[in-house]
């Protein structure tokens, strides 16, 4: 009965699911061998069954099998019935995979309700490494949008949602060396995780941005209302690839295909628009920071070649921005306020009776591999540099952030970090437009009043930002603020100890800790719920290589070399405009060096020792300068700190404190270093008051300017 209806049902699948199987070299040979995948919806045992090249068992979850209809569908296969949160349950398939029987078995136990991975058991990752088996990976993509799974109703439904199944490379559990076998239980589940957010990550589809926001309008629909800023209009994606669509056609009148054109502008949905229109017709946006100097504007626009920079004559106004554009040369600027006045009728008809109904015409044929977006270093440590991220390395830091964290439709995430950051733009802006979830986008970061009234009015359930500023809205919201808040997310610059109690006693939420740099588009590593630990900065995110390169004077760890599919095509600097600077390090090409010290330990969580520039050398040692901002944190710990270093005939460098604690002197430094058990060199010689610490516009601290203050001293 089975041999007949199989191809049979095979058949009806591929027409109705247009079912797509991809495999990536895998041996479906091996004697013992365990399958895994991720489960979106309960056709996922069937698919399996119809479409793998094997006969095997399947392991359900006995809830599954108590519904007849479920059993009717099961009938077509082999299965066992097992609780997954029973250990002896494990042990009926050991025994399987040791007859020769190859398993099938999902890890989540259940399926997905937030349409991404959810809590991996361990059972499955000790049976692979009791029986030696080999592991291959399956992910199912798709199924969640059908009827058979169990996604909220914001997520919209199909009847028949195009699946694909990614069978990909084999891989091996040894059994892990731990003293129980509790623990050796819960590494080998670790161990499966990793492979399951690898899966996720490494079967995710080639496309370039604009094409991914298409996918992301026919998936969500063109109708879901998603975006929203300070006009408090809320847009659609339809309204969305309507600005994208008329802005592109405007600004490539003015422009030829691959020139950056450079944007300055807030946080605003034709921002984004912007971004999104320019990619499309291969114009690449270049995104200038306002709140920098003059020079630093021009180096920026010099590097790039910038002709054409977009803003906006309102945003001017309020910003006061006409002194620095006025000092700009060999630039021309095009405000948007003239944009709109340029639209004709024919362009609004373009629009309406073409344009809108075959949006994925509008783009011109382009690889991932060239240039998405440029952005500029925040220039924290010296002059800024142009990062030329292609469409490749901002879509797989989306996709690579995604396979950790459970965004969705059912979040709404508030970003007041401005677009030109690589923070605010991949993980602000374009990470929720292109996975559905809703999107508030504020103007300023520093209205720390205003913030979290936003935070409560809007009911938004994620938050980004820096410790500096997630420190100061913790100040003044009201305990009830962030009330709705699931994920608050640091990144930019270390999180304050100080930071992370306030909001944990204050509002009992925890913040997750990141790791990265504008030239991995940005995101290397994160603390999630599944795999946090305080104090360091989460586990690298998956498809990234690391070195660690060994720096003298420094015992733990090394300098981080990363490579990876998120790394940046390469710099473009004022020395030497339009000319790419391909990515290379001591590590070979390819390869980013961060210019950090990190430590990881066996669990891979990274901790940031400091920075290869932060380190100042006396008398012949290396002390950490993020060492002798610890110390002033913990003698004065609601105070602000940063350490600089300036000349010294006698030791070769001193520190410098500058602090806003009129009491801190060395004394109190000296007996917390001996309580702490610092070296007495990490105790600085000079303390400076000052009002408050210098900040660039993205809240990081500005060690050019201290660096400065501190020779003067």
């Amino acid at each position: 009965m089975r041999a007949v209806l199989r191809p049979i049902l095979r058949v009806v699948a591929r027409l109705l699911f247009r079912v797509d199987v991809q495999f990536r070299q895998c041996d479906f040979s091996q004697h013992k061998l365990l399958i895994v995948a991720n489960h979106e919806s309960f056709l996922d045992g069937l698919l399996l069954g119809l479409f793998l090249p094997v006969d095997p068992v399947f392991v359900v979850h006995t809830g599954v099998v108590r519904r007849w209809y479920f059993r009717l569908l099961l009938s077509q296969v082999d299965y066992l019935a097992v609780d997954p949160t029973s250990p002896m349950a494990m042990k009926k398939v050991i025994r399987l995979i040791e007859s020769g029987r190859p398993v099938v078995i999902f890890p989540e136990g259940r399926i997905t309700q937030t349409g991404s991975l959810m809590k991996v058991y361990d059972g499955p990752a000790f049976v692979a490494a009791k029986t030696g088996a080999t592991v291959i990976p399956v992910r199912v993509d798709g199924a969640s949008r059908s009827y058979f799974s169990r996604l909220s109703g914001k997520y919209p439904k199909v009847l028949f949602p195009k699946i694909r199944l990614t069978v990909l490379p084999e891989a091996h559990f040894p059994m892990p060396a731990a003293s129980t076998a509790k623990l050796r239980r819960r590494k080998a589940g670790e161990q499966m995780r990793k492979l399951m957010q690898e899966m996720i990550f490494a079967s995710r589809p080639t496309q370039t941005l604009y094409g991914a926001l298409c996918d992301a309008a026919t998936v969500y629909g063109r109708g879901r209302r998603l975006l929203e800023d300070m006009k408090q209009i809320e847009y659609s994606y339809n309204d969305l690839l309507k600005m994208a669509l008329m802005l592109g056609r405007q600004i490539e009148r003015v422009s030829a295909p691959g020139e950056k054109v450079g944007l300055l502008l807030p946080n605003l949905v034709p921002t984004v628009g912007l971004v999104f229109g320019l990619s499309a017709r291969k114009r690449v946006p270049a995104m200038l920071n306002y709140t920098a100097g003059t020079d630093a504007m021009q180096a920026a626009c010099t590097a790039a070649e910038v002709k054409t920079v977009v803003t906006s004559r309102a945003f001017v106004e309020q910003a006061k921005l006409a002194d620095k554009l006025a000092g700009l040369r060999g630039v021309e600027l095009l405000y948007l306020e003239d944009i709109r006045d340029r639209i004709s009728l024919g362009d609004k008809l373009w629009l309406m009776l073409w344009a809108i109904h075959f949006p994925r015409a509008f783009e011109l044929s382009a690889s991932p591999e060239e240039a998405a977006v440029v952005l500029f270093t925040s220039g924290s440590e010296g002059k800024p540099k142009g990062v030329v991220l292609p469409h490749r390395a901002l879509l797989a830091n989306i996709a690579q952030i995604r396979a950790v964290i459970d965004f969705s439709v059912d979040d709404k995430v508030l970003n007041a970090l401005p677009i030109f950051h690589s923070f605010g733009l991949t993980a602000g802006a374009l990470l929720p437009v292109l996975t559905g979830a809703n999107l508030f986008l504020y103007p300023s970061p520093l209205h720390y009043r205003v913030i979290p009234e936003v935070a409560y009015d809007r009911g938004c359930t994620v938050l980004f930002g820096t410790s500096t500023f997630l420190g100061n809205y913790a100040k003044f919201a009201h305990p009830y603020d962030f009330y709705r808040l699931r994920y608050v997310v640091a990144g930019a610059e270390k999180l304050s100890e100080a930071v992370r109690s306030q909001w944990f006693e204050k509002f009992g939420v925890r913040i997750f800790e990141g790791y990265g740099a504008t030239e991995t588009a940005p995101v290397l590593a994160v603390n999630t719920p599944m795999a946090y630990k305080t104090g360091t900065v989460g586990n690298l995110l998956p498809g990234i290589e690391h070195k660690l390169v060994p720096v003298p004077g420094i015992d733990n760890g090394g300098i981080l070399h990363v490579r990876g599919p998120n790394v940046m095509a390469g710099y473009l600097k004022a020395e030497q405009p339009g000319v790419l600077q391909a990515p290379t390090s001591e590590a070979g090409d390819g390869w980013y060096e961060t210019g950090d010290v990190v430590d990881i330990d066996d669990e891979g969580f990274v901790k940031i020792v400091g920075r290869v520039r932060r380190f100042a050398k006396i008398a012949g040692e290396m002390v950490s300068l993020e060492v002798v901002e610890k110390l002033a944190v913990a003698s004065a710990p609601e105070k602000q700190h940063a350490a600089s270093s300036q000349p010294d005939e006698s030791k070769g460098e001193g520190l410098v404190l500058f602090t806003t604690d009129p009491a801190l002197n060395r004394e109190a430094l000296a007996s917390k270093a001996r309580e702490l058990g610092l070296p007495e060199l990490a105790v600085p010689r000079k303390i400076k008051l000052v009002d408050a610490l210098p900040l660039l516009g993205t809240g990081k601290i500005d060690y050019v300017t201290l660096k400065q203050m501190a020779e003067a001293a």
